[in-house]
């Protein structure tokens, strides 16, 4: 979707602020937003797609005037209302009203180690050729979808180069929306600065993102 998450090219919001020796955490409730969200992730309620854009959805004000774990937070209570996992009084109050409702999974404090070791493999068996070989020339599309998608919106409509194949893996699009994992080729394409930005931007830059089939058409 269009929403605040997507700015890449976009100008207005200053630089981007490095800390030296950054920690990965800055305070014990942002490590508890980590787990919590690792462990209901665990519980198979939602897919990976559908978590991302729950914190995309979120309206500007909100994903513009938070913190980074403040916004998987807010995603994350999204979430749980939707799975029907507790109720806005619940949410409202910080306590149990109704009895839980089941989940598929629970992970368990001994087991944490070994899942994030694991990682969740996206990668998927070729059901289909592929339809672009490195070397292609290839625009990806001008699409301005309400869901999810991981297409940026500055590089729409933008002339580019196949230098690599992926492989096959889970789309995104179609996952994160409920209508299954659609497995299609994943590519890495090549954009010279000035196709993306136009003639006014460095003629020196270059940028490279990982794009799937359905974005690209054969130039």
């Amino acid at each position: 979707m269009n929403g605040a998450q997507d700015l890449g090219g976009q100008m207005g919001f200053g630089a981007i602020e490095l800390e030296e020796n950054e920690p990965n955490f800055h305070g014990k409730w942002e490590e508890r937003a980590f787990a919590i969200t690792l462990a209901m992730g665990a519980t198979g309620s939602w897919t990976l797609d559908t978590s991302r854009f729950a914190r995309e959805s979120l309206p500007p004000a909100i994903y513009l005037g938070t913190s980074y774990y403040e916004i998987w937070t807010r995603g994350l209570e999204k979430l749980c209302l939707q799975a029907g996992l507790f109720s806005e009084d619940e949410l409202a109050s910080g306590h149990k009203i109704q009895p839980p409702s089941p989940v598929k999974r629970v992970l368990q404090a001994k087991d944490v180690a070994a899942t994030l070791a694991k990682g969740g493999p996206v990668d998927r068996p070729e059901t289909a050729p592929a339809a672009f070989k490195v070397g292609d020339r290839i625009r990806t599309k001008v699409m301005h979808p309400e869901g999810h998608t991981r297409l940026p919106r500055y590089a729409r409509g933008c002339e580019g180069v196949i230098e690599a194949v992926h492989g096959v893996h889970v789309f995104p699009d179609t996952n994160a929306r409920g209508d299954g994992e659609q497995p299609t080729w994943l590519y890495g394409v090549a954009f010279k600065g000035t196709n993306v930005w136009g003639p006014d931007s460095d003629p020196k830059v270059s940028l490279s993102l990982d794009l799937w089939e359905p974005y690209l058409d054969r130039l």
